[in-house]
Order: structure tokens, then sequence, then C-alpha cells
């Protein structure tokens, strides 16, 4: 086994570009580990953990290539790994073509319209970076995370001051006048504006909202600390007010996992006197919490767009998410005949960290509380997060996993590895996960996952649950993704919170059989 590494100096490249080369790289033969990330202390302990750099030289602006496997392997991966980044667009042979900019002064210059700036640097300097663009007169989406509490409060303080919003730090989904921003998906434009603190709580709001037949104005992210006592809901709330001021914006919906107290109430009384109808999950809180002159409370991601639907076409409420149908339950038991009554628990493997939330929430009140990585509140910490017991449910794509290599939507390899694991554990009665389309995501996010399953045997395997996070106008098409997981035996549930609500139903079939065993 060799260990082999390039750096390069001065050489900057954005974090979705370094995740998806790591990806590419990763899968080539006869490599077992590789990683291509700037040379910040943090990433360079990270190298070292996962034995990669243990010697390595950078500094944070130089760029570090680290791969393990086979000696050719690694020769391979790092002469394909540089190609990726020498690699540029055709230019044109206009000599008199400007440089490309250097800055976002050099980038002003060139665009002097502009007035969002997408930030994509090590967190160690995106404070600096988003503090010049305000300076000039920009908004910002800060894609970089590992920014301080203190400096978030400062840049958002000072974006609000003014009058521009940020969305961020750790913000990976935006949808900015039609034009996707990060991890987003190709929806249609319609009248319902979105501000989340979810990246995948956006993505499923908004595939929803367009397979309804409806559309997005605008869709603001907020980054997931936004809605803390620290930060303020400062993002949310300036979202919230642009949205109110937009005129293409006929319907408002705001989503978050539940925010400090004093924040709720914040939002909720500017929500009020909005002017426009406002749809809010705050996932998992009281729904007679929330719901109040001109807000309607939405007890999941799916219904906070069905309800934002039958707002904007002036249509009646649903009341609640609807319930499995006499037909979902006879396919759920069906699919159960040939599990042993020793197959009692659920197992989730997730590349959204909302949806392994909103997931456990659904089995919770459903009477099956599963240890986590990320627990709801009364859930229990996994212990050993390579290791699942009893019920469980993971959330891949959260630090643990994800440090010094690409994330699940990126490259579900590790994703796909830890599912087939839960496959072959005896005691496993039906895994859940879910597939995330758009842009930045995989390519083929299921291929190697259907090559994988054609090896299982399925008459005893326990039952697959997925959820496949997407539209028809994706570069992935979700109707393909769902036909090919159908094809290779998986139970496809309409949204997230129906695909936990029937893993709920598998476990209580098993627990009857086991009952009856007894």
């Amino acid at each position: 086994m060799k260990i082999q590494s390039k750096v390069f100096s001065n050489l900057y490249q954005d974090s979705v570009s370094l995740m998806q080369i790591s990806a590419r790289i990763s899968k080539l033969p006869g490599i077992h580990n590789a990683s291509v990330v700037m040379g910040t202390p943090m990433n360079l302990d990270q190298l070292r953990e996962a034995g990669l750099g243990t010697e390595l030289r950078a500094g944070p602006n130089d760029l570090i290539i680290a791969v393990m496997g086979e000696e050719a392997a690694c020769i391979a991966a790092l002469d394909l790994a540089e190609q990726r980044l020498n690699s540029k667009p055709e230019e044109s042979a206009d000599i008199s073509k400007s440089p490309d900019p250097v800055s976002l002064d050099m980038a002003l210059e060139t665009a002097a319209d502009a007035n969002l700036a997408l930030i994509s640097v090590p967190g160690d300097y995106a404070a600096a970076e988003a503090i010049k663009a305000l300076n000039l007169g920009m908004n910002v989406m800060m894609f970089s995370d590992n920014v301080s509490s203190g400096q978030e409060k400062a840049i958002k303080t000072l974006a609000h001051a003014h009058r521009r919003i940020v969305m961020g730090p750790d913000c990976g989904t935006a949808i900015i006048n039609g034009i996707p921003l990060g991890f987003a998906n190709v929806v249609k434009r319609g009248v319902i504006g979105i501000v989340g603190a979810s990246g995948t709580g956006l993505q499923e709001v908004t595939c929803r909202i367009d397979r309804l037949g409806s559309g997005i104005s605008q869709a603001l992210g907020t980054g997931g600390h936004d809605l803390s006592e620290e930060i303020g809901g400062i993002s949310m709330l300036d979202g919230l007010q642009a949205l109110m001021q937009d005129e293409a914006t006929d319907v408002i919906v705001l989503i978050s996992k539940p925010p400090s107290p004093t924040v709720a109430t914040r939002i909720l009384e500017q929500a009020q006197f909005a002017g426009k109808p406002v749809v809010v999950n705050f996932i998992g809180s009281d729904p007679q919490e929330i719901a109040r002159p001109n807000v309607s409370a939405a007890m999941t991601l799916a219904s906070a767009a069905e309800i934002a639907v039958a707002l904007a076409n002036h249509q009646p409420l649903p009341e609640k998410p609807a319930d499995p149908t006499p037909r979902d339950i006879v396919t759920l038991q069906q699919s159960c005949l040939n599990l042993s009554a020793a197959r009692q628990d659920i197992r989730g493997v997730f590349a959204g960290g909302t949806f392994c939330y909103e997931a456990q929430l659904i089995c919770q009140q459903n009477g099956f509380s599963a240890a986590s990585n990320t627990p709801v509140s009364g859930n229990k910490k996994l212990q050993d997060i390579w290791q699942s017991h009893g019920h469980t449910l993971i959330d891949m794509g959260d630090d643990d996993f994800t440090r010094g290599k690409p994330h699940p939507m990126i490259d579900p390899t590790l994703r796909n590895q830890r599912l087939i694991n839960e496959l072959n554990d005896p005691q496993t009665a039906a895994v859940l996960f879910d597939v995330v389309l758009g842009y930045g995501a995989s390519e083929t996010p299921a291929s190697e996952l259907l090559e994988q399953l054609a090896h299982i045997d399925k008459h005893h395997a326990p039952v697959l649950i997925a959820h496949v996070c997407g539209t028809e106008a994706d570069p992935q098409q979700r109707s393909r993704q769902v036909d090919a997981l159908r094809e290779a035996g998986v139970i496809i549930a309409d949204c997230n919170a129906q695909a936990a609500a029937w893993a709920s139903i598998v476990a209580n079939i098993q627990l009857q059989k086991k009952d009856v065993c007894a």
C-alpha cells in the first residue's frame, strides 16, 4: 500500500469542485482512499488522521492531492486529479479579453451590476471575504462552513445595517431569480418564496412544489445556525422581509429545525403581519404554537409544500399529512412475508441531514425511538457511528463522515457501503434511505447501489424504502432514478415523511410477528 501526494502552491479551487475531483479519483481501481483539499490547518489535521498526510508541508493557499492505494493506481489518480484541476473551458482567441478576476473588486469592474457574491473558501478566510462583499454593496451566499458564531453574528449584523442578505455560513442551496446555486434543483418559476435554514429541506419543499404544478419565486438559505439564540434569526427575518416586498412572491414558506423560543416568537410575529400568507415548518414543533392569523403550520416538509400550493391556487388547505392507504399497507405486508421474526429494526442511511432529522421524528411519533449520530430530542446518541444497534438512523452527510471525503450527495460510495451493511444485518427489518438529485449531486446517484443490490437475496432481505428528492428537469431526471430503483425491488415513497411512516409500518408488522412467536 502506497501513500502519495502533490502540493500546488497558490492554486485555489472551490469546495464543490474539490469534492467532485475527490469523488472521481476515489473510484479508480486500486485506490483505497483519496482527498483533494486546500492546505488549511484543519484539513491538514484531517489528512493526518486519515493516514494521508503525516509529512505534508502546505499552507492555506496551497492545494493538496493525497491518495492511498496501489502504486500504479496512485500515480494514475494524481495525474487525473492534476488534469482535472488544470482543465479550462476553451477560450476565445480575442487578445483584448480582460484577464480572469482574482478579487471581488476586479470582478465588479467587469460586472458592475452584480449584487451577489458566492463565497466558497476555507472557513478561516470566509468571514473576511464576506465583509469585503458587503462593503462593496453585494448580498452574500456563504457556501463555506467552519465560521465561528461570533463572526457569523458580525457579518449578518453588518449585512442588516447595509440592507443586504447573508445566506450562510454553510448554506448549500439557494435559487435566486430562477438560477440554482449550490446543491439546488431545476424547478419551475412561480409565486412561492421560501426561506430555509436547511439545504435538503429547501430541496424537498421546492421539488414537491414543482411536482404539484406550482413554482418558486425565490429560495433563500440562511445556514444552520441562524435561528440560534446567539445569531437571532437575522437572515431569516431579512429574507422574510425581502419576500414580503417581492412583487413576484404571493406565498411565503419558512423552514427550520426548532428555533430558540425567543427567535421563533420574533419570526412568527413578523410573519403574522407579512401581508401575504405564510407557511411555517419548524420541524418537530407543536403546530398549535405556530398557527396564528396569516400563518399556517405544517407538520412535515411535504405538507409545507402542499399547503403553500393550495394557498397559491386559492384552494382549501389540507388538514394534515395523508395517512397510509390500504394499498400502501398491503404492499408493505407483502414485502414482509418472507422476513424472519428476528428482523425487528429500522435502519436509516441518509445523505440529507434534515431528512434524517424528520425521519427520526416520524418514527418516534409511531413509537420507535432510534439512535443516531445526530439525534433529535428523546433519541439516544449512537455510541459508535460505524456500528448500528437497534433502531438506528444515520446522517452520512455529517462532519463525522465527510472530513476529508466528498459529501454523499456528490459521491454516494460510503453511504452505499453502510446501506449494504445494514441489509446484511440479521436484525434489520427495513432500510430507509434518500436519493438527492440536482446540480452538484452525483450524475448517477443510484447506479453503483443498484449494482450492489443485484447480489442481495431479495426474497429474505429487509424491505428497502427510498425517497427520491428531485424533479424531471434535473440532470439525473427523477423518473429515471425512480424506475431503476423500483426495478431493483425498492419501494419508492412520495416524500421523506411518507418513507419514514412506511418504515414504521414494517417495524410494527415485524413486532406483531415476534409477539405471535413468543
